[in-house]
Parts: structure tokens; sequence; C-alpha cells
């Protein structure tokens, strides 16, 4: 007996990756509110004239129904929702690097609810940010900070142990274990700047910050660097 198809209706999205498949189709990997990352193809999408072209576009909002029982879902029907300028220049490249952490780092169907609204949130800063992406850290590191919590890697950035942090006093970071006395052959950070972390007072500790959140993913993605932040480096020096 043939089991049943499960369907999914009218669930918010937004498209992460998408590529060819076979002749006529595209397999998508989206990151939808209640479901999580889901991967699934869209019959027909690349035939001249689909309408489905103009809508499955990276950085915006869609709903999307689906069904399917397997890893690989079937979409049935996408409707873009709007209200999100296009991303450019520099925030466009950061939305990027959002995703590549998300396609790295999220495991497929699994909900992650607040982490979706807060991706939301940062595209729609990104999107209204000037293309030379001034103001983008404090975006970066809030998502970058929920994400860590998310996964479970989440520090409390206003401890040492069982200390509260002291703003005159420097610590050092360590992925398994927090915010730890200084040591020597480990990034050092002021207490002072730990704390403004910890409020979400990104801009005024920005430096630190973005050393701060790269200590932090570097343990988690090991000899795979991402792609997005080393052009973002590599833009910096220019």
């Amino acid at each position: 007996m043939a089991r049943p198809k499960q369907r999914i209706d009218i669930q918010a999205a937004f498209v992460l990756h998408q590529y060819p498949y076979k002749e006529t189709s595209r397999l998508l990997d989206v990151f939808s509110r209640d479901h999580g990352r889901v991967m699934m193809v869209a019959r027909g999408a690349q035939r001249p004239g689909s309408q489905l072209r103009s809508i499955l576009l990276s950085f915006q909002p869609v709903l999307l129904s689906w069904f399917g029982v397997g890893e690989l879902k079937t979409l049935h029907s996408a409707d873009w929702q709007g209200g999100i300028p296009q991303l450019t220049g520099l925030p466009l490249l950061c939305g990027f690097y959002l995703n590549e952490l998300l396609l790295r780092l999220l495991p497929r169907d699994e909900p992650h609810a607040m982490l979706f609204a807060s991706y939301f949130e940062a595209i729609r800063a990104l999107s209204h940010l000037p293309a030379d992406g001034a103001g983008v850290e404090p975006v970066l590191r809030e998502f970058e900070r929920i994400l860590l919590d998310e996964m479970g890697y989440g520090a409390d950035w206003r401890y040492c142990a069982d200390r509260p942090v002291e703003a005159a006093q420097r610590y050092s970071f360590d992925p398994t274990m927090g915010v730890i006395p200084v040591q020597a052959h480990l990034p050092q950070y002021d207490g002072k700047a730990l704390l403004a972390f910890a409020e979400g007072d990104y801009a005024s500790v920005a430096v630190q910050g973005k050393l701060l959140m790269r200590q932090a993913f570097a343990a988690i993605l090991g000899d795979s660097p991402l792609h997005t932040r080393q052009l973002l480096i590599d833009l910096q020096k220019l």
C-alpha cells in the first residue's frame, strides 16, 4: 500500500540556494518558518516563461506549499510576498554569507522559528542599507549570535566561569568553555566589550565583536572556511 503524500500548505520561507535539476526543473534548498531547511524540486521552473522563475528569488519572502515524505519534496505552489527591496553591493554579499552559514550549519527538517524570524529581520535590515555596506556589522553580529544559540554553541558573555565579567579586566574566549581568564595563545577581549556585546551593543565593539564571532564559528566549521567570509575579508583589504 502506497504511503500518503504529506502536504504542507502556505509556509513562509526563503530560498537559500537553487540549481538546475534534469532538463526543466530546479532543486531548491529553502529555509521555512515551521519546518526548517527543506530540499524540494520545482518542476518546470526552468521552462521559458515559467512564473516560478520570477518568484523563487534569493532574499525574497515567499509562501510555499509542497508535498512528499522522503528527503526530496515536490513544490506545489509558490507566492511572492514582497516588501523587501533587492539587496545590492556589500549587503548582497552579506546576505550570501548568512545563507552559507545556514546551509553549512542548519540540519534539514528541523524547525527553528526564532532563527527564521532573525533571518527575516536581518535580510530586511540589509535591504535598507547603502550599497557600500555602512551599518552591516550590527546586523551580522545579531544574526550570528542567535544562530550560535540555536545550534547550542552560545555563551553567556557576562560571566567568566561563575564570576561576573568586569569591565576593566581582559579575558579570552574558548568555544567549548565560553569566556575564560586570559590565555596567551588565544585572542584577548576587553571586559567592557564583552558586556556591551552581551547587551546587543554591537556598533561600539565592532572589531572585537567580529573577532569573537569569527573565533566561535571557526571552531564549528573546522578546516572548511566559508567562501563568502573570505570574499568579505578580501574586499576589506582593497
